[in-house]
């Protein structure tokens, strides 16, 4: 069936909850309409169908229930609609006709939830989270649309994807994406079923995250999809159990060696006498190209991760001595990565390749910086560079010159 009934009044309650009709702040009187237009009603106007008379037909019921009013068009009184309008002394008749929760109940009843989540989550480490419910209650307060992320109407959907956030954020322990969606939710698959808003939200409310897909962000969180894995290669010495006298030399591995994340823990790295530099590479295929000799090279993945950052930590204090290098892309991304490095393993890393020598040798493969990269470079160079000026200037060269450079063109 057609149902043009709950077509032509949802019309018009749809109008009037987007007015401010419906939050009392209008003072002229405007009447909501739904007009009859082959767009609109695209039936009405086909000479061929049926519909003509049942919608007539429909019309004269809603009518008779004074839900509406007809306004006909000049000259075809009785025979074509020109459009309807909602008769608003009578619209919770219309709501209660479509078992339709009025939008501002909606919005009153989110809001109260996310106050209410507000106080709950004070001591916990939802930082994600918290912004978007701070987002959230701005634009429901101020009658603004959220619908990019929540549907209103859906209280207890938007109740599922913060639960999700919340508990994402304060994930500790090392596990795949499936066994997290039936530990907390008690379904294999309804974690998966929200990656789309939960990305989009993740990218949204932290910089760091705004170029990476779910599963390197959900990485971050010791969350996986597949086993974690860390590569290392170059010079160096690798056992993996303290009782065991068995050592692979990575010297003799041309494109080096994969480690879980299970068994990174159980890993020692020696090699003080022979390891003269420690190079982190952001990316797979630069990783797998270079080659530099007296250094242990390791593949970082984007962010490190908690299980990166425990094998760096271990390579740390067995090789004090090396140079801590990071070898990123020449962008806004690469730049966050290494700062984040910096801070969150306490090792002091410099950048590798990341300056304005190599933007001006291959300009030829540089990029222009989008919209986005224009605003967080703005805010990179506001920091503070750990005492590094080399990489102020390689920020105002971005700027001034609108170019950034992906690390894989860059050869030695």
């Amino acid at each position: 069936m057609a149902h043009y009934d709950i077509k032509i009044l949802s019309g018009l309650l749809d109008s009037f909850e987007n007015s401010l009709l419906s939050r009392s702040k209008n003072k002229v009187n405007i009447h909501v309409a739904f007009q009859f237009t082959k767009k609109t009603m695209p039936e009405y106007f086909n000479e061929s169908s049926l519909a003509y008379d049942e919608i007539h037909a429909v019309i004269k019921e809603l009518e008779r229930r004074d839900f509406l009013s007809v306004v006909w068009k000049k000259g075809k009184e009785g025979h074509i609609i020109q459009k309807v309008i909602l008769k608003e002394e009578y619209i919770d008749k219309v709501y209660s006709y479509l078992k339709r929760t009025p939008k501002m109940d909606n919005e009153n009843l989110h809001l109260q939830f996310l106050s209410a989540w507000e106080q709950e989550q004070k001591q916990k480490e939802t930082l994600i989270a918290s912004k978007f419910v701070a987002y959230l209650k701005e634009r429901i307060e101020a009658g603004k649309t959220v619908k990019e992320f929540i549907d209103l109407s859906d209280l207890e959907k938007t109740k599922k994807i913060l639960a999700m956030l919340s508990l994402v954020e304060n994930n500790k322990e090392s596990c795949y994406i499936r066994e997290f969606s039936i530990w907390h939710f008690a379904d294999s698959k309804i974690f998966e079923s929200q990656f789309g808003v939960l990305g989009k939200i993740m990218r949204r409310f932290k910089t760091e995250f705004a170029d990476m897909d779910i599963y390197q962000i959900l990485a971050e969180y010791n969350i996986y999809n597949t086993p974690d894995y860390v590569y290392l290669k170059g010079t160096g010495e690798l056992s993996f159990h303290k009782e065991s006298k068995s050592i692979v030399d990575l010297v003799y591995l041309e494109q080096g060696i994969g480690i879980s994340g299970a068994d990174v823990k159980n890993i020692r790295v020696s090699g003080k006498d022979r390891v003269k530099k420690v190079i982190t590479i952001e990316n797979q295929t630069t990783f797998f190209r270079w080659q530099e000799e007296n250094s242990l090279i390791i593949y970082l993945g984007g962010y490190h991760n908690s299980v990166r950052r425990e094998l760096l930590s271990r390579v740390y204090q067995e090789l004090p001595e090396a140079e801590y290098l990071h070898f990123g892309d020449i962008d806004v991304g690469g730049f966050e990565i290494y700062r984040d490095l910096c801070e969150k393993t306490g090792i002091p890393f410099q950048t590798y390749h990341m300056g304005i020598w190599e933007l001006k040798h291959y300009e030829d493969y540089t990029k222009k910086l989008t919209d986005n990269d224009k605003k967080r470079l703005q805010t990179l160079m506001k920091r503070e560079w750990f005492g590094q000026k080399k990489i102020a200037q390689v920020l105002e060269y971005m700027e001034k010159n609108d170019r950034k450079l992906e690390q894989e063109i860059i050869r030695r």
